[in-house]
């Protein structure tokens, strides 16, 4: 037996846990983001700054983020609770626009999602 608890042990368990990152809850959505759809997609900055984002970073970029914005209000309405990007995944037709953004370089790239609902309509 092995009663040397106070050693730490290095096995997979422990790497594993520290290679996956921790995805972050709704926020606001980025200045960044915010001004794209604003001035780029022509929407309507007070409908826009009442939307909700959650984001994930890009494999292989330190300052870049995937992100999608969605209306938080519409969420808690249909009871769907969204807890972070990957929360999403179940429920596309809530997102609203999708895309990255680069918090260094302010680069972003936002797209409208759109919908069989919303193209029935």
């Amino acid at each position: 037996m092995n009663w040397k608890f106070w050693k730490k042990e290095t096995g997979t368990e422990i790497s594993s846990q520290e290679n996956t990152p921790k995805l972050q809850g709704p926020k606001d959505i980025p200045e960044s983001v915010g001004r794209e759809l604003i001035v780029k997609l022509g929407k309507d900055p007070d409908w826009v700054w009442h939307l909700k984002s959650v984001a994930r970073q890009r494999q292989g970029e330190k300052d870049a983020y995937d992100v999608r914005v969605f209306d938080a209000q519409k969420a808690s309405s249909i009871k769907i609770a969204v807890a972070n990007f990957t929360s999403l995944d179940t429920h596309p037709e809530l997102i609203l626009f999708e895309g990255w953004y680069n918090k260094k370089t302010r680069a972003v790239h936002v797209e409208e999602k759109m919908h069989s609902q919303a193209k029935a309509a």
